[in-house]
């Protein structure tokens, strides 16, 4: 019974946080109708940072900022940024519904990358799942019936980008320090978007750089509550309340945006939630899977904005076991 309260405590957690972060999505898409998405992506970042200084103050590993695998961290911090501008794009030009449609698919992408990077054993029942995810992404695109746009190519971008950098944190993650695998995309955003900006800022009203710094605190809330989620519940419970965003998008796209998503749209997004739940549950179920990818990965796509939820739940894992005893524990578990 008492695992059951945790559970439900996770449950309330998760739900909690996914809506913070679905908030955070809708100011992303209402500041997206007047920016480019490199000044808010460089302004994301940057007022992020504090927020995530205060998190990583609960990182106690020894060592320096320097990567233990670097060529690994790159590719990350760059699959970080791919994600980032894909996905702020995509959210200012299509319904919210849509570009959650394109997200919910990089669980099924992540369990395709973890088969070259992770050795990864994919069975007949995941790969099923796969492809029935995969259909349901071609049932938003309806390729030939309606215009692929670069909308489209950014939301299909940003969940690749998503799967990438999470396939990458499992693989390594044990060894890098919270710190790293927090500050290096933060820290690429604003060097990178910060080159771009000059040739494409538009001053801001003080109230739109209010929202942006709304963005930011949306961001660490969302991750925190995450962070509590993930302590208080199982993650096979916990990872499927993602999907409890689409009922937000549709409540933001209706009263705020004036979308309406059609039916092949809410179509496609049930055969891809049910797809993507169906793999959390294989990789739950004992031997299904070594690595457990998606399970593991308990972050939202990773944009180079906001804390890394999986980062900091191992910072404060360190707290509790500190040293070769915490690194041991992550490597038989993570």
């Amino acid at each position: 019974m008492a695992l059951d309260r945790s559970n439900l405590k996770g449950v309330g957690f998760a739900l909690t946080g996914f809506a913070v972060f679905a908030s955070h999505d809708a100011v992303i898409k209402f500041l997206g109708g007047d920016y480019a998405p490199f000044q808010i992506l460089f302004f994301s970042a940057l007022l992020g940072f504090p927020f995530a200084t205060l998190m990583l103050m609960s990182d106690n590993r020894p060592g320096t900022l320097r990567p233990v695998h670097p060529w690994w961290i790159t590719l990350r911090t760059a699959a970080a940024m791919l994600t980032g501008v894909s996905a702020f794009y995509a959210f200012s030009v299509l319904p919210l519904a849509q570009v959650y449609a394109f997200i919910f698919a990089a669980p099924l992408l992540i369990t395709v990358l973890s088969i070259p990077i992770l050795g990864e054993k994919v069975g007949l029942h995941r790969w099923v799942a796969v492809v029935l995810g995969l259909t349901g992404v071609l049932i938003v695109l309806r390729p030939g019936a309606e215009p692929f746009t670069l909308g489209h190519l950014a939301g299909l971008l940003a969940a690749t980008g998503s799967a990438l950098s999470s396939v990458i944190t499992r693989k390594v993650g044990a060894e890098e320090r919270s710190a790293v695998m927090v500050l290096y995309p933060m820290l690429a955003n604003v060097v990178a978007m910060g080159v771009i900006l000059p040739f494409v800022y538009i001053p801001m009203p003080i109230e739109h750089f209010g929202l942006l710094a709304i963005v930011a605190a949306l961001g660490f809330v969302g991750a925190s509550c995450m962070i509590l989620a993930y302590r208080a519940g199982d993650a096979a419970v916990v990872a499927p309340m993602q999907y409890s965003q689409i009922i937000w998008a549709a409540l933001f796209g209706l009263f705020i945006f004036n979308e309406t998503p059609d039916r092949f749209t809410w179509i496609g997004v049930g055969v891809i939630v049910l797809a993507g739940v169906y793999v959390v549950v294989r990789e739950s179920m004992g031997g299904r899977s070594e690595n457990t990818p998606v399970l593991r990965t308990r972050s939202r796509a990773e944009t180079g904005t906001t804390p890394r939820i999986s980062a900091m739940i191992r910072a404060r894992a360190d707290r509790v076991l500190p040293g070769y005893e915490a690194l041991a524990l992550k490597k038989n578990k993570d």
